[in-house]
């Protein structure tokens, strides 16, 4: 935490969770795969770095790339890879259900939820959120859900960010004492002070990436230390 930000990074691998927990980040959201968006980690890697550093991993729940729609098979081994993320040490686990309409899938939602918190844990919707056009009623509906938290770029794609914080805070005016609401999306250097301002979470998601020479996205540590500094200097 600096200047009473809460700061997450999105990881994509091992290695790099290792550097980011170097640096006053308050959770790593853990992924693989983030050149496509970001898929569930391993199993292995979760073990791993719960042993390794200290920094809370809200563990990302997703199967595949793409839509959010997905078939019951498909549902059903979701919930068991939560389980199993759970099971290994997981703090949270990051996931998005929508229905045919883009609408948030509430049974579905509803179930997962009810699942993370019989492990204590946070249950984070991710930004399948920014899919759907009725923000306002979905968040009630989350809320209803017992979602602790919504990652959203505030119905905006890249690099929409900052006016999508002024949706955000909204949002924050009239639910932040039932749901946290979490801005992320196309964060970078040059703006991440406004969405901090604008956005009145109190916190950011932010993922500080490059693309490695090997043909992944990987962590560029100048890019998260400059990002620090510009919270520090709020």
């Amino acid at each position: 935490m600096i200047n009473g930000i809460k700061i997450e990074i999105c990881i994509g691998n091992i290695d790099d969770a290792i550097i980011a927990s170097k640096y006053p980040i308050d959770r790593i959201e853990l992924n693989s795969a983030l050149e496509l968006g970001g898929l569930s980690p391993s199993i292995e890697t979760i073990k791993t770095l719960k042993k390794t550093i200290g920094t809370p991993l809200c563990c990302m729940c997703r199967p595949r790339g793409g839509d959010f729609l997905y078939s019951d098979l498909e549902y059903e081994t979701m919930r068991k890879d939560a389980e199993m993320m759970l099971e290994a040490g997981a703090d949270g686990i990051v996931f998005g259900f929508l229905d045919a309409n883009n609408k948030a899938d509430i049974p579905r939602t509803q179930r997962m939820a009810e699942l993370i918190h019989l492990y204590r844990k946070e249950a984070v919707f991710h930004k399948a959120f920014d899919e759907i056009k009725d923000q306002d009623e979905a968040v009630r509906q989350l809320i209803g859900c017992r979602i602790d938290r919504i990652l959203t770029g505030g119905g905006t794609a890249y690099p929409g960010i900052v006016e999508g914080c002024r949706n955000i805070r909204i949002l924050n005016d009239k639910y932040r004492d039932s749901i946290q609401l979490l801005p992320g999306g196309g964060v970078r250097v040059s703006n991440i002070k406004d969405v901090i301002t604008i956005s009145g979470s109190g916190q950011v998601h932010m993922t500080s990436k490059k693309q490695n020479p090997g043909g992944y996205v990987c962590l560029d540590e100048e890019q998260l230390q400059e990002m620090l500094k510009e919270i520090s200097s709020l």
